[in-house]
């Protein structure tokens, strides 16, 4: 197997730690985002151009994909793992109140955009009897206020995490769903519209998982022999379990 991953996301949280996590374990990195600069930046983190090579796209964005992926030079092309990192959650509140465009997003990114890139992958990771790694949740499991087609689209992640080994298991390419818990990144910000006062009251005394020990889970998957497959991994803090069913009390009786 190459020794070339390919990383979506990479311009912050998970993303960026996983690319540094791979990187010590002497993996050559094709990392990709929306935000140039943070890619270039985090190339030069990694060892310069002869180590890692940007790809700014939107994953949303087919043309863009298959652009991004048709550029890269013959060094980084052979990709073995790849890393499905890339995605957002939108909004907190119930579905009654949610904005249609942020549902949209979601699916977009979340589902279509990874399915786009797993895809277009597909005949090199099987050449290589390579290795898919999918970021998706605990909320693929266990629903809860507000996570709605967040959710639904991490199930989706899941669930075709599964198939996928389903139709690769003879061509010896591994699959494995990663589903974090409680997590403190980037990722909160953007899901409350940058309130800060919101992400700092979320992970008070929460002692959440942090991007790193993410990192440190994909780098074991990748480490392990190629006949060994992680089907999936729910991963929480310490400090978080699963809650009791919501019941909701009427207040008049």
């Amino acid at each position: 197997m190459s020794k070339i991953a390919l990383v979506t996301g990479a311009t912050a949280g998970f993303g960026d730690a996983i690319a540094r996590r791979l990187a010590r374990d002497g993996w050559r990195l094709v990392v990709t985002g929306r935000r140039r600069d943070r890619l270039e930046a985090l190339v030069a983190a990694l060892g310069g151009s002869e180590r890692a090579h940007p790809l700014a796209f939107d994953i949303r964005d087919e043309a863009a994909t298959r652009e991004a992926l048709a550029s890269l030079p013959p060094a980084f092309a052979e990709v073995s793992l790849l890393v499905n990192n890339a995605g957002l959650a939108l909004g907190t509140g119930p579905a009654q109140e949610s904005d249609l465009a942020q549902w949209r997003t979601m699916i977009d990114t979340n589902v279509v955009g990874l399915v786009t890139i797993t895809r277009l992958l597909l005949d090199r990771l099987i050449a290589h009897r390579g290795l898919v790694v999918n970021l998706a949740s605990i909320a693929s499991h266990w629903p809860y206020p507000g996570g709605n087609v967040y959710g639904g689209t991490k199930a989706f992640v899941r669930q075709f995490s599964l198939g996928l080994r389903c139709d690769l298991s003879a061509k010896g390419v591994r699959v494995t769903s990663i589903e974090p818990g409680l997590s403190e990144s980037e990722f909160t910000l953007v899901r409350t519209g940058g309130n800060q006062a919101a992400y700092d009251a979320l992970y008070k005394g929460a002692h959440p998982l942090q991007p790193e020990d993410i990192a440190e889970t994909v780098g074991w998957v990748a480490s392990l022999p190629p006949h060994v497959n992680v089907n999936s991994l729910e991963i929480m803090p310490v400090t978080q379990s699963w809650a009791p069913f919501a019941i909701q009390r009427d207040p008049a009786t």
